[in-house]
């Protein structure tokens, strides 16, 4: 049914994903297929890493832990951005194509007031990508 899941990952908050990397994990496992975790950064330092390069570093270990922990394949890709809290559903949507993903699960954010002025990073990616997403509460 589905190819490959891609789930964006904040590893800032990565705590605050577990029903959402349960949900992908389960998923990968019942169709076979591996999860892409993607990761978004900056090209200058931040309380996660250095360089873009360690990020990915960091990212790519945050995959290995994930498939070791539940038991499937997985991969990682890490985008560099200008600035993430504005290009983050276009680099998003870039990374749906660039990953060839038909499935996206990602964690959703309690909504509030601004919601109903600026779309959602889900509601984006639903609406402009050919990717069935799964937003999990």
């Amino acid at each position: 049914m589905y190819n490959r899941i891609m789930v964006p990952v904040d590893l800032a908050h990565a705590n605050r994903l577990e029903k959402a990397l349960i949900t992908a994990a389960d998923l990968s496992k019942h169709y076979k297929i591996p999860v892409v975790y993607v990761g978004v950064t900056t090209a200058t330092p931040s309380s996660l890493a250095h360089n873009p390069k360690e990020y990915a570093e960091k990212l790519a270990e945050f995959g290995r832990d994930q498939a070791t922990r539940h038991g499937h394949q997985a991969e990682t890709k890490a985008y560099t951005s200008h600035d993430p809290s504005i290009d983050l559903d276009d680099t998003l949507l870039k990374a749906v194509h660039e990953t060839r993903s038909d499935l996206v699960v990602m964690a959703s954010h309690i909504p509030n007031v601004t919601d109903w002025i600026w779309p959602s990073n889900g509601g984006t990616l639903a609406t402009h990508s050919d990717a069935s997403v799964l937003v999990v509460r």
